[in-house]
């Protein structure tokens, strides 16, 4: 999901859509921020417009075929973001390496995902898909052992590692059989989780040090997705007969909060607080993502998923934790 697509930006082991950056000046403008609002009020209404993410895909497939819902979102995005460049006078990346690479990472850290979660999400509930993206971290910290050489397991992230899938099956209901759950739902949506930090992993290999801001290459990025999905949706969908309007909204919302302003919102508050305290919006998402499920969507909750999603979230801190590499 969104949250996890940016995270990439502000932190060292998480997943992320365009180049991993700490600098003070993530927008590579050489200017201070401008500080607007309080950044506390702003991290507020990060962790409210990604929590609520999946209730809008809900709604969005309500009306429309999954890839039309991730079409949408991706133009809706790319506006922000291409009027964020304009403002800022921001150039598009140069180069063909730097292009083909951003190309993978559009499919893995966009297109795909977001697909992935929105056919997830016609058969799983919204809360379920929220806290399957919450293994991200999980997923990332047990490649990065194998991918990435200078990212050394201790006993430490090893034990997050096991207490978060631990709390993946307490979710899943795993001592039941995973009765009532459908299984190609949940596996879609853990899929979308296992690609963000396939897709970070890529980023981080190939497009590190290429001179370009973290806006030019998120926005060159989503204009990459939108094209894929250009391509692909009518291969696999027809045109709407009619367009109903409350599910347009939620795909309009889910593209331009969710997926374009809420990218320029992360920058500011990593520009003014840091990576470390702006990637702590992680640990809100699930928790609001369920809340606005079972409120407003009227969806069931089971015991076992909000102590599941405590469990599992217990475990991607622990993956973040640094400490005396185990020998």
């Amino acid at each position: 999901m969104c949250y996890e697509i940016y995270r990439g930006i502000v932190g060292t082991m998480t997943t992320a859509t365009s180049i991993a950056t700490t600098t003070r000046d993530p927008l590579g403008t050489g200017a201070r921020p401008h500080r607007t609002l309080d950044w506390r009020l702003r991290f507020g209404a990060l962790s409210l417009i990604w929590g609520f993410s999946f209730l809008l895909i809900k709604v969005g497939t309500n009306g429309y075929a999954p890839f039309q819902v991730t079409l949408g979102r991706l133009v809706f995005g790319t506006a922000v973001l291409a009027a964020a460049m304009a403002v800022k006078r921001e150039r598009l990346p140069r180069g063909i390496r730097t292009w083909a690479h951003l190309t993978v990472a559009a499919f893995l850290l966009n297109a795909l995902p977001f697909s992935l979660f929105a056919y997830a999400e016609l058969t799983i509930p919204s809360t379920l898909a929220g806290i399957c993206n919450a293994t991200s971290p999980l997923w990332g910290m047990a490649l990065s052992v194998v991918a990435l050489s200078e990212d050394r397991p201790t006993r430490l992230r090893v034990a997050g590692l096991g207490l978060g899938f631990l709390g993946v099956l307490t979710v899943l209901g795993a001592w039941q059989g995973f009765h009532g759950l459908d299984a190609r739902g949940t596996a879609m949506a853990l899929l979308a989780s296992l690609s963000y930090p396939i897709g970070w992993i890529h980023v981080r290999r190939t497009l590190a040090g290429t001179g370009s801001s973290a806006l030019s290459m998120t926005g060159a990025q989503l204009f990459l997705g939108t094209l894929q999905l250009a391509v692909v949706t009518p291969l696999f969908t027809s045109f709407p007969s009619r367009f109903p309007l409350v599910p347009l909204l939620a795909i309009a919302a889910l593209g331009a909060l969710g997926t374009g302003l809420a990218v320029l919102i992360q920058y500011g508050l990593v520009a003014e607080v840091g990576p470390t305290t702006a990637q702590m919006v992680t640990y809100f998402i699930p928790v609001i993502a369920t809340g606005a499920g079972v409120a407003l969507l009227g969806e069931s909750l089971r015991w076992s998923t909000p102590v599941g999603a405590v469990i599992v979230l217990a475990g991607a801190a622990l993956t973040q934790a640094r400490g005396k590499s185990s020998t």
